[in-house]
């Protein structure tokens, strides 16, 4: 008997494997993007209406008789003392005798326990599916933004936001569906039973239940906004520690230890002074609460104490007055303690959704079909661009690049360069003209099959802090692990893998922290390799490289060229020697263009900028 409790137990608190835990919950995964609701309690409701009614039906069915259950002690122990009253003064027994009663007053405290027992097995399986799908649903939604909104905002904060707004949701349950349905149904059952002692007991609750729910709602919604700033204090401050530990190197490398404390504690000092802020309210509001349940005990227990004296009340029916005074009291004081959490947890979501959920920059038109590149030709036509401070990038550049055409991209920084591969993938939308690929409008077909078609190595190559096998991967997660290795043969990243301990497990760490510049370019490279897109983008692919890596992966590159349209933007014009063709750009136009030695021919802008370069880099003086 011991032993199968043990094993039942056992298998209780085992930890599934993740392979198990993810065939579970699948389906979430499978869901579609979705919009979020700006407001805290429409998203709360939408994720229970659709996803956990059942479950949180029965959660409070079981509050609603826990506490309906509980509420009926001091009516069983105003007959237990009646009870007793009678039989010491040699009364005889009228009604259920004390054996009965007594009975009864187990059971009540047994069955309120059982009820919230069971409130709690059902919330295991509940309020961890909801934190998840709650954060799944906000990461979703988070990256769909525009390249824009990330420039704009912390990714720390962001991060944070997710994970802080879900574990609100349950904080915020939790309170209105425990601690209020509580109170709720205590005042209801309290307000018949002190109607059976006297009907004056439930007059006076009920007009005390009037003035404080009143005066509690006008004092919540100043609360709500003193909420809300303290949350928004908290994650700037926190996105502002995030973004110097980031730059700790930095911070280091210019001495400015001092300077960042001093920085820091500006944002710090605004947190401080929203918390007392709303610290000082939450004690004027705790003392109401305080003064309004003390007067409602005191004049419920006098009135009882006078009608006892006076012979109208038994010292029974005094003990349930007494006893459900004390328990509402009590119940009530349990839920304003709480309430400087719930006003938190409530501010915080709401400073949540209102970051996460802000409509999309860029979005897929309504008739977006998924773009099908067979030859990989672009064309750029009559393109008018300009930021949002209204500095103007292009102002009608229409250019022609055919399929398989290699082609790079030369100029003084702000020239557009990089502007116009932001275009071209819909990172940016321009204020007129259009890039076609293939006959097909970039703006009219899906974002997810236009990012699939184009294969990019940045100047600064994201990597994720995983393997660097799953790094590499990421360019065709079907990818087996023999065609993952040839990638990186091919991009000269396998001998630096293997010298790892751990090879292709090999965990890269933060941004790529425990790999050289020239080795995440590497990486970076082998995922393009992978990709195996009709279109290749290469911004600076080979800045991080020293001469005879450089060398060796110009190799690499060329083979990957062949047979795909290549745009390349280039500072070291030797990397872009090759090219069928190279565009100057300057101001937002093409001022010259043609193959390496027509333009050195030509005399121009680019030869002078040629010239000025001492083994493919800049002078100084430029």
């Amino acid at each position: 008997m011991f032993s199968s409790l043990l094993r039942g137990a056992m298998r209780t608190v085992r930890i599934d494997s993740l392979e198990d835990q993810d065939r579970a919950f699948a389906w979430e995964d499978a869901e579609p993007v979705r919009p979020l609701p700006r407001q805290p309690f429409a998203f709360m409701w939408g994720l229970i209406r659709e996803k956990f009614a059942g479950r949180l039906t029965l959660m409070v069915l079981a509050v609603v008789l826990g506490q309906g259950i509980e509420a009926f002690e001091p009516y069983a122990l105003k007959a237990v003392v009646d009870a007793l009253t009678a039989a010491t003064g040699g009364q005889p027994q009228q009604g259920l005798g004390l054996t009965v009663w007594f009975g009864l007053l187990l059971a009540i405290w047994f069955g309120s326990i059982g009820m919230y027992r069971l409130y709690q097995i059902v919330d295991i399986y509940t309020s961890p599916s909801i934190r998840a799908l709650a954060q799944k649903r906000m990461f979703g939604w988070l990256m769909g933004h525009s390249p824009r909104y990330f420039q704009d905002n912390f990714s720390g904060k962001l991060g944070q936001k997710i994970k802080q707004g879900a574990n609100a949701i349950l904080s915020v349950i939790e309170i209105l569906m425990f601690d209020v349905i509580r109170v709720v149904v205590l005042i209801l059952v309290a307000l018949c039973l002190l109607w059976t002692a006297a009907p004056t007991f439930s007059v006076v609750l009920g007009l005390w239940m009037l003035v404080y729910v009143a005066v509690s709602g006008w004092l919540a919604r100043h609360c709500f906004r003193l909420s809300e700033a303290m949350s928004d204090a908290v994650s700037t401050s926190s996105g502002r520690i995030i973004d110097a530990i980031t730059n700790a190197d930095l911070i280091r490398g210019f001495a400015r230890t001092a300077y960042e404390r001093t920085f820091l504690g500006h944002w710090l000092n605004a947190e401080r002074f929203r918390s007392r802020r709303l610290r000082w309210f939450l004690v004027l509001m705790r003392l109401f609460q305080m003064a309004s349940i003390i007067g409602l005990l005191a004049v419920l227990v006098w009135i009882a104490i006078g009608r006892t004296l006076a012979g109208q009340m038994s010292v029974g029916e005094f003990t349930l007055v007494f006893t459900l005074a004390f328990q509402i009291s009590n119940t009530v004081w349990q839920l304003s303690d709480r309430l400087l959490n719930f006003f938190e947890e409530l501010g915080t979501l709401s400073e949540a959704l209102e970051l996460v959920s802000a409509p999309h920059e860029i979005v897929d038109a309504p008739d977006a079909r998924p773009l099908a590149v067979a030859q990989g030709g672009i064309e750029i036509r009559d393109l008018r661009f300009a930021f949002p401070d209204g500095t103007r990038v292009f102002n009608g550049l229409t250019l022609s690049i055919r399929p398989g055409e290699k082609v790079g991209l030369v100029g003084r920084s702000g020239a557009g360069k990089s502007t116009l591969v932001k275009l071209l993938r819909r990172q940016y939308d321009p204020q007129g003209g259009s890039i076609v690929i293939d006959g097909q409008d970039v703006a009219r077909v899906t974002l997810d099959s236009l990012n699939a078609a184009i294969a990019e190595v940045p100047q600064q190559p994201g990597v994720f802090h995983r393997s660097v096998g799953d790094n590499i991967a990421y360019g065709r997660l079907q990818a087996t692990q023999a065609e993952v290795e040839q990638a990186a043969r091919q991009a000269h990243a396998h001998d630096f893998i293997l010298r790892r301990p751990t090879g292709y497990g090999t965990i890269v760490g933060e941004q790529g922290i425990k790999l050289s510049g020239g080795e995440r370019q590497r990486v970076a490279i082998a995922r393009a390799l992978l990709k195996d897109a009709k279109i290749l983008v290469l911004d600076e692919a080979t800045s991080a490289l020293d001469s005879e890596s450089e060398h060796l992966i110009q190799e690499a590159l060329w083979t990957l060229m062949e047979g795909r349209t290549v745009i390349a933007i280039a500072h070291r014009l030797s990397t872009i020697t090759g090219m069928d063709r190279i565009l100057y750009l300057e101001g937002g136009q093409v001022v010259e263009q043609g193959s390496h030695p027509d333009l050195l021919a030509l005399g121009g802008r680019y030869a002078a900028l040629w010239h000025r370069q001492s083994g493919g880099f800049l002078a100084a003086a430029e």
